[in-house]
């Protein structure tokens, strides 16, 4: 069984190939990846808040994260924002992964 006609495979197995012939590149996707877990963890903030012009949220924003720079390791530096370690949950459910 081949599926319904209008879904081709847009890709084969050669296309990711290069996600694993070498360490640098793999790693490197794994990097974009956790930035996009933080991303979605960081935004899921202003919704818990009610709304992405949240005062409050803004400012551990700006104070934990855009003004800290590299003043302290950067695991802290989300704990001290989020209360917390990163989850993945936001991530997933941003992707269609997760139901709400």
């Amino acid at each position: 069984y081949m599926g319904p006609q209008g879904i081709v495979m847009r890709h084969r197995l050669p296309h990711f190939l290069h996600l694993f012939s070498d360490e640098s590149y793999a790693s490197a996707y794994y990097v974009y990846l956790w930035a996009e877990v933080l991303d979605a963890d960081g935004f899921e903030a202003f919704l818990e808040a009610g709304s992405c012009f949240d005062r409050t949220v803004a400012n551990k924003v700006r104070k934990y994260i855009y003004s800290a720079g590299n003043s302290a390791d950067p695991a802290e530096l989300f704990r001290l924002f989020r209360g917390r370690d990163p989850v993945i949950e936001p991530m997933l459910k941003k992707k269609g992964l997760l139901l709400n």
